[in-house]
């Protein structure tokens, strides 16, 4: 205990010692006089002294509870009482949808632009999740596949007149080659050399875009972007909420997808990929086939929602790709919970709708993600949700077989 106390004060005195000039001194130029606000300082020790002692009793407790064979309460009051309990799961999902669909109804256009978004980021995070959550591959330049969808039918559109409909699937397409093309000069890497080689690729296109003026037209940007087409004339209003009906039906056709490769054959060579590579190998599983279609794959719904979202801003330049975008997309899946896939839709929402409410603490709000994303790897590194693997109970599984074939003896 009183090791304990002994470490806390003296981070509370480094702390003082770090915040003095900012916390403690005020310069008044106009009258040339310096002002001591000491009970700053005082405010500043006994605040870092508790909140350190506090932060080392709970990583104490964390670290009991693991050793102790401690198993997630939250994930399995999800996947137990929600997911498996289908008298809960059918009803909450039902209303979930229904508020989806007469969201628009009930919410202004800026609400429904910024739910666009979220959902748009939904399925970024989820393209992410089969490269770092199932395959394990830290990929750091993920935003590229973005661009290249983007660019993709902005390009089309503003050269050829080329509608969204027809450059959507070109945008998948060149994004799934954009990641073939970035997964074999990484087949051999893993860990910190891939997630620097993928970070430096993503840099690459971003400088490309904005240096290659006459293709892309620099960092001016591509202007008076079509929107999608739906058959019939839209108002501005009518236009952004059919985009939105359109991107909440893309989420939920790349749900499909991601749960049933998942758990398909080549979703269980991503996991064994993610797990132990050389034994993965021994196993006979091709790597090279297997990291490629996890790189390609993800690129596709990047390249997806790329075109999806040139056609909702009608305005893009290279500035709407930096790392940050990359950094926010893998921060929802690891928010989330890697190889989670309800966990990616809730960190995608959590991460993307929270700051925009948050409006009012705009000085506040990188701190505030910081601070939560710590806290997050500290005390809940598996995420909000973990990922839940499926197993097969010998037993059960005999004494069903026993019974079904007394029943069918008995008929």
């Amino acid at each position: 205990m009183f090791s304990e106390i002994k470490k806390s004060a003296l981070v509370s005195i480094w702390f003082m010692f770090l915040t003095f000039p900012i916390m403690v001194i005020k310069v008044n130029t106009i009258e040339d006089t310096i002002i001591w606000r000491w009970g700053n300082l005082v405010m500043v020790g006994v605040g870092s002294f508790f909140l350190s002692f506090l932060w080392r009793y709970l990583q104490d407790k964390t670290k009991a509870k693991e050793r102790q064979g401690y198993k997630d309460a939250l994930s399995k009051f999800f996947y137990d009482s929600f997911i498996g309990n289908k008298k809960v799961f059918y009803p909450v999902i039902l209303g979930v949808i229904c508020i989806i669909l007469f969201f628009p109804y009930l919410f202004s256009t800026y609400q429904v632009t910024i739910m666009t978004t979220a959902l748009i980021y939904v399925v970024l995070g989820l393209g992410l999740n089969v490269v770092v959550g199932f395959a394990g591959l830290l990929d750091l330049g993920y935003v590229a596949f973005y661009a290249v969808g983007a660019y993709t039918y902005a390009l089309l559109n503003f050269n050829y007149d080329i509608s969204f409909w027809l450059a959507l699937p070109i945008a998948g397409i060149l994004g799934a080659l954009a990641g073939i093309l970035l997964g074999f000069p990484v087949l051999r890497l893993r860990g910190d050399y891939l997630a620097i080689v993928t970070l430096g690729f993503g840099e690459i296109i971003r400088l490309v875009l904005e240096n290659w003026g006459e293709f892309t037209h620099g960092p001016s940007g591509i202007a008076s972007i079509d929107r999608p087409n739906f058959g019939f004339d839209l108002s501005i209003v009518g236009s952004i909420n059919a985009i939105y009906y359109f991107v909440f039906l893309f989420v939920l056709v790349t749900i499909f997808f991601t749960n049933r490769l998942q758990n398909s054959r080549i979703g269980r060579a991503w996991v064994a990929l993610r797990e132990d590579e050389i034994a993965c190998q021994a196993m006979g599983v091709d790597k090279t086939k297997t990291k490629l279609s996890a790189f390609a794959f993800g690129a596709t719904w990047a390249g997806f929602m790329g075109a999806v979202f040139a056609a909702k801003t009608t305005f893009i330049n290279p500035a709407s790709f930096t790392f940050l975008e990359s950094a926010i997309i893998l921060s929802i899946v690891v928010l989330g919970g890697m190889g989670s896939i309800p966990g990616v839709i809730l960190g995608a929402l959590i991460l993307i709708l929270l700051p925009e409410y948050l409006r009012a603490f705009s000085e506040y709000r990188m701190l505030i993600f910081g601070g939560s994303m710590v806290l997050m790897m500290v005390f809940r590194p598996q995420g909000l949700i973990k990922s839940k693997r499926r197993h097969y109970n010998f037993r059960e599984m005999t004494k069903r077989e026993m019974q079904e074939r007394r029943n069918a003896t008995s008929s």
